[in-house]
């Protein structure tokens, strides 16, 4: 009597098993673009906006006085470059260098937002601003309020440090430029050590392969 042995089938992974790490990655990279960008936008814009307004006295009267957020403070707005910067950055190195450039990037919107928070009840510009307008040292803003755009502001400095923490988290997974016109001699470059990477020789009485060079981004006398 014969005996058939069973040979065990592979089954499929499941769906929402298969490919669920590069979704996660691609997500959390959409996402950091738009948090990024959106939040050094909305940092720049309300940093310019009306902070703080009050009145100073001058002889029988008094003037009006207002101060935006580069007056009271230039953190927020310098931040927010830097974080714009940094989430270009990212995709420029790879390894510990872009975990170094996404700890840059949350921590350029923490700064941000934390200066804005801290500017929201500062009265320094404006009591600067009362001194220039009546001559007088001494003199003080009176009346003195304070708007929402220092709080917009501070929710921008948040955004950008999210998209700080979403870089750190799954930066290691997101794509980089290309090295297409890095040095032969770097790795990961087309040139000498990479054996069957190597460039194909470019033949100088030939046009087309000048032309071919050049688009490869590779210097065609070398």
């Amino acid at each position: 009597m014969g005996y058939v042995s069973a040979v065990p089938v592979p089954q499929p992974r499941p769906a929402a098993q298969a490919g669920t790490a590069p979704g996660r990655g691609r997500r959390a990279l959409a996402a950091a673009l738009l948090l990024g960008a959106v939040g050094a936008a909305v940092a720049l814009i309300a940093s310019g906006q009306i902070w703080a307004e009050g009145t100073a006295a001058v002889g029988g009267g008094s003037v009006p006085l207002d101060a935006d957020g580069r007056d009271v403070t230039g953190v927020p707005a310098a931040l927010a470059v830097v974080g714009l910067a940094a989430l270009v950055a990212v995709f420029a190195v790879r390894s510990a260098g872009r975990l170094l450039v996404a700890a840059l990037l949350a921590l350029s919107g923490a700064g941000a937002a934390l200066a804005a928070f801290l500017g929201a009840s500062d009265s320094a510009a404006l009591d600067e601003l009362a001194a220039r307008t009546t001559g007088d040292t001494a003199a003080t803003v009176d009346a003195l309020s304070h708007t929402a755009w220092p709080y917009v502001t501070a929710a921008g400095g948040v955004l950008i440090l999210f998209a700080g923490v979403l870089a750190v988290l799954y930066g290691s997974q997101w794509p980089a430029m290309s090295g297409r016109y890095e040095r032969p001699g770097d790795p990961g470059a087309g040139g000498p050590g990479r054996g069957p990477g190597r460039a194909p020789a470019v033949d100088p009485d030939r046009p087309e392969d000048l032309w071919k060079a050049l688009d490869r981004g590779e210097d065609p006398t070398r």
